[in-house]
């Protein structure tokens, strides 16, 4: 059948999103594309300290070269990445990636410290250049936005731009390396100023809060608990009805870093017009998927721009309770992976990065596709506003409590609720004596705050004081018996959601 009239436009629109997806790394063979971007990291480390001691060289040179990588190369996690990485951030050359490594992303916390040093290199910053440009550009070919929208002000909810230098490497949030290397062209259309990211948090949210009115914003980038905030600061402060009062071309919001849904109800509720909400996969080890279309459930992996993908089964026969990686565990390549199955993340980048377990838990809603959702943390279990409280965290600072209020405490669990789009953490802590439940409450969130750095800044602004009720020690025991559950080698979960949730508080009553 000959293509006329409006079937030729729609085949002609159809080709040119088909090919601008290829050139964003996202193809329609994965597999064929991922093999091609690992021998090219493979070759571009190939001379480099971590390359010479698993001799990449000889792997390229493999019949099944994913095959020859995963035999070769064992699995990673922060603690036993960074004896590489520290080098690199002490200034040696060619450590895990050709050349000198000059930026570090500060992201949260591990058992033994507040902070992780991710590397950044040039050729990631600037496939965060690529891949930015071409989700622009997506979001408008999908939706026909006028070009007028790319030509007003994009407000960037993030981190601070003012670095730390080490002597050798610069250190700081990956939002404001970013923020720092933006083309100058584009400042201008960039909000804050450059002055405003390098101001603390406090006075960077005031002066925000304050020249509102003299922008126009029509694109909103930041995570949606922290955007909350501000709009709802901005709307009081300025005494609007919406957003839209002051900001009519407002057209775009691009969330990333926690889960959207529970904020989508408030946050639209400061919008006077429909806003679009598109999702970004972008973390401090790199610029994974993108959201093709708003409304569209997942995001699309990019699969062709410097990140070699493994995925391990989220399962107890590869992770134990605590969310660490057995040995042995089995891993899969983008060609093995099915749908509605959640798998660990592991990643290899041009950032130095080799089979490093990133933390997050994904799932495949198309893996024909590779279209995915984050659905969560192997470790990092509750993180309803960005604060990325661990198991490490919450067993460490029950821990402290109790030797300072000098009580035993068998059993605790921990749970979110939401109030009036604020998030607060629930805490069922187990106790059989006599114990101030202020002072208590006092002590932990002092606590938390000193193990987490995120915890203690979300506990400023999005998460209020947590709530405390003490159980008898012998309720758990006799919960999990309920079920079915008792048993030596069967552990009260540490956080709880869903049914099982539901029916904890069933129980109480």
């Amino acid at each position: 059948m000959p293509i006329t009239g409006d079937n030729k436009n729609q085949t002609s629109a159809t080709t040119r999103l088909s090919r601008f997806y290829e050139s964003a790394g996202i193809t329609s063979k994965p597999d064929k594309q991922q093999r091609k971007v690992l021998l090219k990291l493979l070759d571009a480390a190939r001379e480099t300290s971590f390359g010479k001691k698993y001799d990449l060289q000889n792997m390229m040179d493999a019949g099944d070269v994913v095959s020859a990588f995963q035999k070769a190369i064992p699995i990673h996690d922060y603690e036993s990445m960074k004896e590489w990485w520290g080098r690199a951030l002490r200034g040696e050359k060619d450590v895990v990636t050709k050349g000198y490594l000059h930026y570090f992303a500060l992201s949260s916390g591990t058992s033994d410290g507040a902070s992780k040093y991710i590397p950044v290199s040039k050729k990631q910053l600037w496939q965060f250049k690529r891949q930015t440009l071409k989700f622009s550009l997506n979001i408008a070919l999908n939706n026909a936005l006028s070009a007028s929208v790319f030509s007003k002000h994009h407000l960037l909810i993030g981190g601070s731009i003012d670095l730390n230098f080490t002597g050798a490497s610069y250190i700081g949030d990956l939002s404001g390396i970013i923020q720092l290397k933006i083309p100058f062209w584009y400042q201008p259309f960039s909000k804050p100023s450059r002055e405003v990211m390098a101001m603390p948090w406090e006075d960077k949210i005031a002066k925000i809060v304050r020249d509102a009115p003299s922008w126009n914003v029509s694109i909103i980038t930041g995570v949606p608990s922290w955007v909350q905030v501000i709009l709802e600061k901005i709307i009081a402060h300025h005494h609007l009805k919406s957003i839209h009062d002051i900001w009519p071309e407002l057209k775009v919001y691009i969330h990333s870093g926690i889960r959207a849904d529970p904020y989508r109800k408030s946050i639209n509720a400061l919008f006077g017009e429909e806003v679009f909400w598109y999702e970004s996969y972008l973390a401090s080890e790199g610029f994974f998927a993108f959201q093709k279309k708003a409304g569209d459930e997942g995001m699309q992996m990019i699969l062709g721009d410097g990140n070699f993908y493994e995925f391990i089964p989220f399962n107890e026969e590869n992770f134990d309770e605590q969310g660490n990686v057995r040995p042995g565990a089995k891993t899969i390549s983008i060609a093995g992976v099915k749908e509605d199955t959640d798998y660990a993340l592991l990643i290899t980048t041009c950032s130095g990065a080799w089979r490093y377990l990133i933390g997050d838990t994904i799932r495949f809603i198309d893996s024909a596709k590779a279209k995915i959702i984050v659905t969560g943390r192997t470790k990092h279990f509750l993180s309803v506003t960005g604060e990325h409280l661990s198991v490490d965290n919450m067993n460490k600072a029950v821990e402290l409590v109790t030797d300072t209020m000098r009580f035993n405490c068998k059993e605790f669990t921990v749970y979110a609720e939401s109030e009036n789009g604020r998030f607060v953490h629930v805490w069922n802590i187990g106790c059989d004596e006599q114990v101030d439940k202020t002072a208590l409450t006092l002590l932990l969130d002092e606590k938390l705050k000193e193990l987490n750095d995120d915890y203690r800044t979300e506990r400023s602004w999005a998460l209020s004081e947590p709530e405390i009720n003490l159980v008898p020690n012998h309720k758990f025991y006799q919960f999990l018996n309920n079920r079915g559950k008792a048993g030596g080698q069967v552990k009260f979960p540490r956080v709880l959601n869903g049914a099982i949730l539901e029916d904890w508080k069933k129980f109480l009553i």
